[in-house]
C-alpha cells in the first residue's frame, strides 16, 4: 500500500496516537481538550499525503528535506505554521512541539509498515515522507520562534512603558524629601532613592531601546552640533554622583566637537562607565579619555581588573549577556548596557571595540564628525 493512501485511509487511528502523545506534553496540555490537542494535525497529514502523491524532482526533494520548499507569493500560512502559532498560544515550548513531529513520524511509519505486511514498504515513499515531515518541522519551528519573539517584544515594550509612571512618582518623592532638609538620615535615604531611581530609569531606557532594535526600528537619534567636552563632562559629573565610592577621571585632547545626539552619547558613556565600575577593580579609577583628530573622535573608557576571557570578549556586545558582578553577585542588571552602547554607536555610523589584557580593559568608541 502506498503511504499517501494509508495516511488518508487510517487518518483516525493516526490522529488518536497524535492526541495521546500530545496529552503527555505537560503542563501546557493539561487543560486542553481533544480538539485542541489534535490542533491542525489532520491538515498537516493531508498536506503530507498530497505531497507524496505529487511528482517532484530530486532537487525539489533535497530542498524540502532542508526546509526550503518553495512557497507561492502571498500564499496563506501553511498547516504547520498554524499549528506552531496555536501551540505557542497554548503554552507549548519549542521542544514539545518538535517532539510531536518525532512521535508522528514514528507512529505513521510503524503503522504503515505493519499494514504493508507481508509486502515490503515502498522505500521512495518512506524517503519522501521524511522529507515532508522535515519541511513541516522547519515551517513550524520558524513560525513558533517568530511568535515567541513577537510576544517577548510586546511584553518588553509594555513593561518599559508601564513602569515609567510609578518610577516617576518615586523619583519625585525622593527629590521632595531631599529638599525638606529634615535631617541627615532623611537626606541620605533620599539620596539613595534618587540614585536608585536614576539607575532604574537607565535600565528602562535600555529595555525600551532593546525592544526597538529587536522590532527592526533601530535607535532614534537627533544629531546637532555639540561639544563632547561639555556633554561628557556633564555625564561624568552625574556618574560620580551615582558612584561616590569610585574615582572617575575625565580628560579631553584636541577638538571633540561634531554633529551627534548628545543625550544618546551620554547614555552610551553611562553604559560603558557603569560597566567599568561594575567589573573593574574597586580601588582603581575608571578613566575616560576623549581624543579628536581631523576625521573623527575616539573615546576610551578604561578600567583595571582581571582580563576578560577571549570567548566572553567576542560576545561582549551581544544582548542579554551579563557577567557575574565580582563585588555584588545579586546586583541587578539586564545584560543590555553594552549592546545598547554598540547600537547607539552604529546609529552614529561609529563603532565600539573592546580589548582586555592584564593591564586592564578598554572600550574604545570611534565617532565620525557627522552622524
Amino acid at each position: 500500500m502506498r503511504l499517501a493512501d494509508f495516511i488518508l485511509r487510517d487518518m483516525s487511528r493516526i490522529l488518536t496516537e497524535w492526541e495521546a502523545f500530545a496529552a503527555t506534553q505537560l503542563p501546557a496540555a493539561g487543560h486542553m481538550d481533544s480538539l485542541a490537542l489534535r490542533n491542525h494535525a489532520v491538515y498537516i497529514l493531508q498536506a503530507v499525503a498530497k505531497d507524496l502523491s505529487t511528482p517532484q524532482t530530486r532537487h525539489a526533494q533535497r530542498e524540502k528535506s532542508m526546509g526550503r520548499a518553495p512557497r507561492l507569493a502571498d500564499a496563506p500560512e501553511t498547516a504547520a505554521q498554524t499549528h506552531a502559532l496555536l501551540r505557542a498560544r497554548h503554552g507549548f515550548n519549542i521542544n514539545q512541539m518538535v517532539a510531536e513531529y518525532r512521535a508522528l513520524r514514528a507512529s505513521v511509519l510503524s503503522l504503515w509498515i505493519d499494514a504493508c505486511l507481508p509486502d515490503a514498504p515502498d522505500l521512495d515513499d518512506m524517503i519522501r515522507f521524511n522529507e515532508a515531515i522535515d519541511q513541516a518541522v522547519a515551517e513550524s519551528v520558524g513560525y513558533f520562534d517568530a511568535q515567541v519573539e513577537q510576544a517577548r517584544n510586546l511584553l518588553l515594550g509594555m513593561l518599559g512603558h508601564d513602569m515609567r509612571s510609578p518610577l516617576q512618582t518615586i523619583q519625585s518623592t525622593a527629590h521632595f524629601l531631599a529638599a525638606l532638609n529634615a535631617g541627615e538620615k532623611v537626606s541620605e535615604a533620599a539620596a539613595r532613592l534618587i540614585r536608585s531611581g536614576a539607575r532604574m530609569n537607565a535600565l528602562l531606557d535600555d529595555l525600551c531601546d532593546f525592544n526597538r532594535t529587536k522590532l527592526g526600528l533601530g535607535i532614534n537619534i537627533a544629531p546637532a552640533g555639540i561639544d563632547l567636552a561639555q556633554v561628557f563632562g556633564d555625564a561624568v559629573d552625574q556618574l560620580r554622583a551615582a558612584h561616590p565610592d569610585h574615582r572617575i577621571e575625565f580628560a579631553v585632547h584636541g577638538n571633540v566637537q561634531g554633529v551627534w545626539d548628545g543625550l544618546r552619547l551620554q547614555q552610551l558613556l553611562s553604559n560603558l562607565v557603569n560597566n567599568a565600575v561594575t567589573y573593574g577593580a574597586a580601588d582603581a579609577p575608571v578613566r575616560v579619555v576623549a581624543t579628536g583628530d581631523d576625521a573623527e573622535v575616539r573615546v576610551a573608557v578604561w578600567n583595571s581588573g582581571p582580563p576578560i576571557d577571549p570567548q566572553a570578549l567576542s560576545q561582549i556586545f551581544d544582548p542579554l549577556r551579563r557577567g557575574e558582578d565580582p563585588h555584588d553577585k545579586n546586583a541587578p542588571g539586564l545584560g543590555l548596557g553594552l549592546y545598547i552602547a554598540s547600537e547607539i554607536a552604529k546609529a552614529h555610523h561609529g563603532s565600539i571595540e573592546a580589548r582586555s589584557d592584564a593591564a586592564g580593559t578598554v572600550f574604545e568608541l570611534c565617532l565620525p564628525r557627522h552622524a
